[in-house]
Formats: C-alpha cells, structure tokens, sequence
C-alpha cells in the first residue's frame, strides 16, 4: 500500500460517499500522526506498521462508520506500540476519540490462554461493550486484517487467534447483526481451525460456483423482466454466495450431502417498501413452483439478532433449485451491518430504525457484567453464559402471542423459566403446537408453547439440568433443588425442648 496523498485520497473519498458534507481535516491530521508516531516500523509479515492502521480505519470508513470511529481505528495501535499514549491522542483528538482508543488498547492486550484467562477475556469484552459497543466495532476490523496475514506466525499461535477470533468476535457479530463483518470474520478463522475441512468446502464451492452462478444469472434477468412488468420498484437484483464457514455448519447438519443445500449461490432482490417485498413474492411464485417448506417470512417474524427478509426455495427452468431473498433498502442494511448500520443513521441525524433491536441485548450484557464481577462465579457460568450471549437464537410464542428469545436447542423448561420462576419449579408438561411435547425436546422458531403446572409439584427434576440451555434455568432448577433437600433434611431432624429432649 502506498501510505502517502494516493491512500489518502482513496479514504477520503469513501468517507465522502457516505459523509459529503464531512470536515476531513481531523482526519488528515490522525492520519498524519498515526504515520509518523509508526515510522520505522515493520510487521512481522514485512510491511510498514502504519498499514495496518490504515486498513483498520479504510474497512470502518467501507462500513460507513463515523469520522470519529474512523479516526480511532487510525490511531488505535499508537498508545501500545509507539511512545505516544492514550493523553497524547486525548491532547490532540479530543476525550470521545481517546476514549475508543483506551477501550481498544485494553482489548488487544486480552489473550486467549487457559480456561481462566479466556474468562476474564471475555468478562472484559462485555464491559467493553457494555460501556460504548462502538469500540467492539473497532475491534472488528482490527481483527479483521489482522486475520488476514495470521500465516506468518506458528500453528499453535495460528490455531489460538482464529479460534478466538471464531467463539468471540464472530459470536458478538452475529448477535449484533453485523452479517458481511460476521461472514470475514468466520471464514478467515475457518481455514486455521479446520484447514482439512476448509479445503473440501472451498473446492466444492468453487465447482458448485460454476455451474451454477451462470444459471443463476439467467433467472435473474427472467425475474427482473417479470418484475418491471409488474410495474415493482426494482433498487438491485444481485446473486450472493454463501459463507465457507456458514455453509460447513448447514452441511453437517444434512450429514454432508451437499444436494441438500440450495443457497450456495442465492437471488437477492432489493425493492423500496415492505408491500414491494409480498408483491415480489407473489411474481416469483407465479412464474415458477415453491419447494413445500421453504418459505420463510422473516419480515412478519424477524430473527432475534434483528435480520428481515422473505425467503422461498423455488423450482426454476429445468427443475433448477434456486432460493430467492427479499427486502427493502433498510431490512439490507440492517442484514449486512446491523448495530453499525444503527450508527449511520444516527451519525446522518436520522432516527435509527434499528436501535430497538440491540439495546435490550446490550442492556443484557451489562447485567451480566455486573453479576458477574466475581471472576470464581463467572467462570462457573462460562459455558451457560456463552450459550445465552452468543448461540443463535430463536424466537417462540406463548399462547397469548407474546414473543420469547431463546438460544438454539433451548426447551419447554427454558421457556417456562423465562415467563416466571414459579412457572418453571412447577411445570409438568408442555403442549408444543397444541401436542403434548416432552420436556427436553428442542423447541423451533415459531413454536407457540403451552405449559401445563401442578402446585402440589414439590421441586424441579434434577434431570432437567442436562437438557436446559439457559443460564436463567439452570441457575433456578438448581436453586429450587436446593431448597426442596435443605427442607427435606430439616424434617428429618426433629426439634428438642427446653429439657434437651427430643419431641416425639
């Protein structure tokens, strides 16, 4: 990379893209500092350090983040690896700026050794995006080039990075909506996790790949001729391909039958209102057959980490399988950046149509944090808490509509437990699309569960442990189990009188 006006000028003009009326002075001038105070400075893959800080800064500028997020990732190495610190950049950026760039420091001195270390890690990432979650934005594509020259160092190393990378920075992604910065961080971690795996995917995209993003191509000219027809705002009609890490996970799932998997290569059309989004619908279905099951209204029932769009898997020219997304300007936004889409809109001085949808999640993470403040205690619930933060989500109904987030696999007893306590101590059965269910069975996304209690119920059932998912749960059944045996013990031992003697 150049590091002189050529660079320069092409950040400025992402930033103008997205910015026009910014003032770019500021940012010249963070520029100017992070490349002197790095000067003389190589990577250990043998180019300049200040590209590092550059590319860090030019992937938040691409993700349409603020100036001052942009400024950060600019200088966020200077207070760890040059003589300048956190007051200099304070002195010349102001307090907001040196803010992120403190948070940053503290997170890159996190390393990911041992099971107590990886605790605190990762109570620190919460207290990090408890308190402004714009420096695990940072962080990202930080992490993001990092992870792109992560070849030059030992496996062992290699193997550490991308699986924190993958448990840690993927997860919180993911859980934030973030989908293109989800997708990098997964596939760059997927090689150095599972190198073998990674290879047989790869080369069985590739194959796939050709011979089907032609195909694809073809039927997304037939649709758009029938969407103009029909007279629907057409903003973009492209083909997507599916994540190398995202694709290993579906297929394990369908046992590695790679006929199983229709969205290799998928048709996004991008149209401007909610109603577009039906209309399209109903032209794709009438000109080609929907595979039976593979409608997904996501729009009407949004995922928990905020993502909107209609899905259908249809039978095109030839009996070709070819699945369809669509959604508006804003559900696309919203599926590629997610929270960082929520600060576009808010930097523009619009109102975000997506703050809803995180704060209650992060509202959550600073609970956690705060109950977890005793690194003993937060390492008991580490595997419980990770499920509850960071596993894929689903969303259930109870009989009257009302909408409860679970983690993937969660049960009739983690539903129970997350409507009322006295709910989950005293539940005996559940009704799961108005069939009895047994209490252990996985729940699925639009479920709608009925549970069924009796009073005289005198405890949980300790076997409950083994196939509840959340934290919440686990941490009631075992509480109540408790309970229920000192209870049992204290009758056992019968009281004595004033005389001394037992009472009969």
């Amino acid at each position: 990379m150049e590091q002189g006006v050529n660079s320069l000028d092409r950040l400025f003009e992402t930033i103008r893209a997205n910015y026009p009326n910014t003032e770019l002075k500021s940012i010249r001038d963070a520029f100017e500092f992070a490349r002197t105070a790095h000067e003389g400075q190589m990577r250990k893959s043998g180019e300049p350090y200040f590209n590092h800080a550059y590319h860090t800064s030019f992937l938040l500028a691409e993700w349409r983040m603020s100036p001052a997020m942009i400024m950060a990732g600019m200088l966020h190495d200077v207070p760890e690896d040059t003589k300048h610190t956190v007051e200099d950049v304070r002195k010349n950026f102001g307090e907001d700026i040196a803010s992120m760039v403190e948070g940053e420091t503290k997170l890159s001195q996190l390393k990911y050794r041992g099971v107590e270390r990886y605790a605190e890690n990762l109570r620190k990432m919460f207290f990090s995006i408890a308190q402004d979650v714009r420096i695990v934005i940072v962080k990202f594509a930080d992490r993001i080039d990092n992870m792109r020259t992560l070849s030059i160092f030992p496996e062992a190393k290699r193997h550490r990075i991308a699986l924190e990378t993958l448990e840690i920075y993927a997860a919180i992604a993911n859980r934030l909506g973030m989908g293109i910065i989800r997708k990098q961080l997964e596939d760059l971690s997927f090689q150095y996790i599972y190198p073998t795996e990674y290879a047989w995917v790869t080369g069985l995209v590739k194959e796939q790949y050709a011979a089907t993003e032609p195909y694809v191509e073809k039927m997304k000219n037939t649709i758009l001729d029938d969407l103009r027809q029909a007279n629907i705002n057409i903003l973009d009609v492209h083909s997507r391909t599916k994540g190398f890490y995202s694709l290993y996970k579906k297929l394990l799932k369908h046992d590695r039958d790679f006929k199983q998997i229709y969205d290799i290569v998928a048709c996004r059309v991008i149209v401007s209102t909610v109603a577009d989004c039906y209309s399209v619908l109903g032209v794709i279905h009438n000109r080609w057959k929907p595979l039976k099951g593979r409608i997904k209204d996501y729009i009407a029932q949004p995922k928990p980490n905020g993502y909107q769009s209609l899905h259908t898997t249809v039978f095109c020219d030839n009996g070709q399988i070819v699945e369809f997304q669509i959604r508006n300007q804003e559900m696309h936004e919203q599926s590629q950046y997610g929270l960082a889409a929520h600060w576009f809109y808010k930097e523009q001085g619009k109102s975000s149509p997506f703050e809803k949808k995180y704060t209650a999640w992060l509202k959550e993470l600073g609970k956690f944090q705060k109950e977890m403040a005793d690194s003993s205690k937060f390492l008991e619930t580490l595997e419980s808490l990770k499920i509850d933060l960071f596993q894929n989500r689903i969303f259930v109904f109870t009989p009257n509509g009302d909408v409860i987030d679970l983690p993937e696999g969660a049960t009739a007893v983690d539903f129970a437990y997350a409507i009322h306590t006295d709910m989950g101590d005293h539940c005996t059965a559940a009704k799961v699309n108005d069939r009895i269910t047994p209490l252990d069975a996985p729940l699925l996304s639009s479920d709608v569960i009925e549970i069924v209690t009796d009073k005289k119920r005198k405890s949980p059932s300790v076997t409950w442990l083994k196939s509840v998912k959340t934290r919440h749960a686990r941490s009631k059944i075992r509480e109540q189990i408790k309970k229920t045996r000192l209870g049992e013990l204290l009758l056992h031992i019968a009281p004595t009188n004033i005389n001394g003697k037992k009472n009969r």
